[in-house]
């Protein structure tokens, strides 16, 4: 059988499974032992088996259970809850501030939690609320709340920066770094897009907005109750950028940044800690099982040849490299706003990291981008289901609300986009450090 039957055959029955509903292991799981049964034989299952076991046992495996135990015990612990009352008392009596509130707020939970989909729940539940009742334009809002929760998986520390290091010869390190500057560009841009559109039309800034702003002391109070959290960031980057830590270890003193930190806001409970360690443990055990089935996946590709006929495919179409990367690119954006983001990571990687090393695209810049259009396609209208994650939080939204809230925000990301690809440095420059 041709290798491009064997790719199609391979990546509908996983298509199928998860259309059905199948977990995601459980869909990957399947087809491993359906390839090994038709290419191996029950002699394969020994190849199963040791592959299972090398992968389980990795130690960057680590990083993903610490940094996911990390943003629990922040959540559990209430310590979010003084980020919000800081930024709050810190914004002032700026025009329009709580969008400026909304897309730090969005940026500083997506990188500490990791999830946009989370992030987006949240805030939809919280601020897009307030934010209403102090006649902010809804568009307007829910767009901000979408752009700044899916810098999640681009900002440091991302678990899906980690799973593509785990998967193939990328420096973790280096990846995560990597999203500082980009995540910082996109921001920039959002709050650029909300000056620019209060600009063209004043209305959208409620007359008076009460709340924010106080005295000296206040707003000394809430930078000194925020002082705390630069010991996290200094544990999970500046380690990181120093070079005395690798990212499991820097993952490590997160962790121990957030009890201190829990510690520090008198919040720290047993009960606390145990709700943490068991959430944290479901969610790692699953990520971690998935990546175990997803590796095997990988190998049979490789050992039933779809991987050396892709590879040759792609040297013999001689496109640019200019147009395969924009290939790549369309490709995530589509399928993501059908298909979970992990899920759609297990499937491709595979395929694209021999593409990569033969149009020669440097593999941090590449993995970047990548890790950027997936989180646009979980917010393009109209399947993108970072959208219905609003509309969970605010069923009193009209999806046709939603939906136009969504597109200039995915205008801004393909823009930021753009930038990046014209000047590669923007995502290079930090990691050439490590």
């Amino acid at each position: 059988m041709e290798w491009y039957t064997t790719l199609g055959i391979a990546i509908f029955m996983l298509m199928v499974l998860f259309a059905m509903g199948v977990p995601i292991f459980v869909a990957f799981l399947t087809i491993n032992v359906v390839g090994i049964l038709w290419l191996m034989g029950p002699a394969g299952f020994g190849l199963f088996a040791n592959s299972i076991y090398s992968t389980l046992t990795s130690q960057t495996l680590t990083t993903i259970a610490l940094f996911v135990l990390m943003g629990e015990l922040l959540f559990r612990s209430g310590s979010i809850d003084v980020i919000f009352d800081s930024l709050d008392t810190l914004m002032g009596q700026v025009k329009g501030r709580l969008y400026y509130f909304v897309v730090a707020l969005s940026t500083l939970f997506g990188a500490l939690s990791g999830s946009a989909l989370a992030v987006t729940a949240m805030l939809s539940r919280s601020a897009l609320p307030t934010m209403q009742e102090r006649g902010y334009d809804d568009r307007l809002s829910i767009g901000l709340i979408l752009g700044g929760a899916s810098l999640a998986p681009i900002i440091p520390p991302s678990l899906l920066v980690v799973i593509i290091g785990s998967m193939i010869d990328v420096s973790i390190a280096r990846l995560l770094i990597a999203g500082i500057i980009p995540g910082i560009l996109f921001a920039g841009l959002f709050l650029i897009y909300v000056m620019v559109r209060m600009k063209l039309n004043p209305s959208l800034a409620p007359v008076k907005d009460e709340g924010g702003g106080g005295t000296i002391r206040e707003r000394a109070k809430a930078l000194l109750n925020m002082a705390p959290f630069s010991i996290i960031i200094f544990s999970v980057l500046g380690l990181i950028l120093l070079g005395v830590a690798t990212p499991s270890e820097s993952a490590a003193t997160g962790v121990l940044g957030a009890i201190l930190v829990s510690f520090y806001y008198r919040r720290f409970t047993m009960e606390m800690v145990r709700e943490a360690v068991l959430s944290s443990l479901a969610i790692s055990c699953m990520i971690i099982t998935i990546l175990a089935c997803s590796k095997l996946f990988s190998q049979l590709l490789s050992f039933s040849g779809v991987t050396t006929g892709l590879v040759e495919a792609a040297t013999n179409l001689n496109f640019e490299p200019t147009w395969m990367l924009l290939l790549l690119m369309l490709i995530p954006l589509f399928a993501c706003m059908f298909i979970d983001q992990i899920a759609f990571m297990m499937v491709v990687i595979p395929i694209y990291a021999p593409l990569v090393k033969v149009y020669g695209f440097d593999p941090i810049w590449f993995w970047t981008l990548f890790l950027i259009i997936i989180s646009v396609g979980s917010l393009t209208p109209p399947f993108g289901y970072n959208l219905f994650a609003v509309k969970g939080g605010a069923p009193s939204v009209p999806m046709q609300t939603i939906y136009a809230a969504g597109w200039p925000i995915v205008f801004c990301f393909l823009f930021g986009m753009l930038v990046l690809f014209w000047f590669p440095w923007l995502v290079t420059y930090l990691p050439s450090f490590i």
